[in-house]
C-alpha cells in the first residue's frame, strides 16, 4: 500500500516519447546498416576520432571505456547532475548536430531528448543502451528506467554500446570488441564480489530507505527492499501524508538505514533519520557518477562503492540488533 501511495507520486512516464523511443530503437539498426558502405568508404582519418553524444555520465563512461581513443564522447549530464531534470542548452545542440552516434538510456529517462534531437536537427543512428532489458514495473503501471543498477542489465548496456559503435565504425571493430570483452569480465567479476558481500545480511534485514525510487533494479538482483518517499524520478516532490507515514513503517518494521543520494537534496532523508531512529548509512549513487576523484568515478566503481556502503551499514545494524554481522569479504582487488 505504502509502495503504491509513494510509487502515485512519482511523475508518470510520457508514453508517446516511449513510444518514439521505441521506434528508433527499431530504426536505428536500420540506419546503422545503411551507413555501413559509407563508413567501409570514409574510414576515420589516423588523426580524427569518432564524435558520439551520450546523454548521462554512466554511459559517457561506458562508450568511453569501449570506445578508447577511437572516439570523442560528449556527456550531456555529467557526473553529479540530474538527468531527470535537466535543461539542455544551445551548446548541446550543437554538440549533437556534429556527432555521428547518440547513445541514450530510454525507458522514458530522458524526457527532454526528442525536443534537443529536433534543436539539433539530428538524424543519424541512436543507440538505445537498454534495448532487450526487460523493464521493471513500478505499482502505477509505470516504467523503472534505472535499469543499470542491475549489472546483468548493464552487460546489456556494454553490448549495445559495442555494437553501435562497430556499426557506424567498423574499421575501428576489433578494438571496440577486445575493449567490450574486458570491461564484460570486469563487471562479471564485480558482480560476483557484490554477491558475495550482500550474502551473510539477513534477508528480513535487507531493508532501506532511500531518496527517491531509484534502486529497484538492484534490489530485485540481490533482494534488497528498497523504500522511497517518492517515485522513480526525482521531478515529484513527497507530501507530509507520504513522509509521515513512511516514519510509521520505519517505526513499526524496525527499518535500520537511511542513505541519501548523490543527486537530491538530503534535507528530507535527514528529518526522516531524526524522526526515526535510523541510522545515515551513508550516500549512494543513483542516476550520476561521482567526479573523477570521488569514489563512484566509473560504472565499476559506482556498483562496487553502493554495494560496500550498503553491506557496511546493514551489516552494522544487524549488529545492533543481535544479529553476528558478516565476516568481511576477501579482496579481489580494483574492480578496473
Amino acid at each position: 500500500m505504502l509502495k503504491s501511495l509513494m510509487n502515485r507520486i512519482g511523475s508518470r512516464w510520457n508514453q508517446q516519447r516511449l513510444d518514439r523511443c521505441r521506434r528508433r530503437a527499431l530504426v536505428a539498426p536500420l540506419l546503422m546498416l545503411l551507413l555501413l558502405p559509407a563508413a567501409a568508404d570514409e574510414s576515420l582519418p589516423a588523426d580524427a576520432s569518432l564524435p558520439v553524444v551520450a546523454t548521462f555520465s554512466i554511459l559517457g563512461d561506458l562508450t568511453e571505456t569501449i570506445g578508447g581513443a577511437r572516439v570523442t564522447v560528449r556527456t550531456l549530464v555529467g557526473p553529479g547532475g540530474d538527468a531527470h531534470v535537466y535543461t539542455p542548452t544551445p551548446a548541446d545542440a550543437r554538440q549533437l548536430g556534429e556527432a555521428q552516434l547518440l547513445i541514450v538510456n530510454g525507458l522514458g529517462f530522458e524526457g527532454w531528448m526528442d525536443r534537443l534531437v529536433e534543436a539539433a536537427g539530428y538524424g543519424g543512428p541512436i543507440v538505445v543502451a537498454t534495448d532487450g532489458v526487460a523493464p521493471r514495473r513500478t505499482e502505477d503501471g509505470g516504467t523503472d528506467p534505472h535499469a543499470w543498477q542491475d549489472p546483468a542489465n548493464g552487460r546489456r548496456y556494454i553490448e549495445n554500446i559495442r555494437d553501435g559503435l562497430v556499426a557506424v565504425d567498423p574499421d575501428g571493430a576489433a578494438g571496440y570488441r577486445e575493449r567490450a570483452a574486458q570491461l564484460l569480465a570486469d563487471l562479471d567479476g564485480v558482480a560476483a564480489r557484490m554477491s558475495e558481500s550482500l550474502a551473510a545480511i539477513p534477508v528480513e534485514r535487507r531493508r532501506v530507505v532511500t531518496s527517491h525510487d531509484a534502486f529497484g533494479y538492484f534490489g530485485d538482483a540481490f533482494d534488497i527492499d528498497f523504500i522511497a518517499p517518492v517515485g522513480t524520478s526525482t521531478e515529484s516532490e513527497a507530501s507530509a501524508a507520504d513522509v509521515a507515514a513512511l516514519v510509521r513503517q520505519i517505526r513499526r518494521e524496525q527499518i535500520p538505514a537511511v542513505f541519501v543520494e548523490n543527486i537530491s537534496d538530503p534535507r528530507l532523508l535527514e528529518q526522516i533519520r531524526r524522526e526515526t531512529g535510523a541510522q545515515l548509512g551513508g550516500t549512494l549513487y543513483s542516476d550520476a557518477l561521482s567526479s573523477s576523484d570521488g569514489p563512484a568515478a566509473t560504472y565499476l566503481d559506482m556498483l562496487t562503492y553502493n554495494t560496500t556502503t550498503l553491506a557496511a551499514a546493514l551489516a552494522t545494524a544487524a549488529a545492533d540488533i543481535g544479529v553476528e554481522p558478516p565476516a568481511p569479504a576477501t579482496s579481489h582487488g580494483d574492480p578496473k
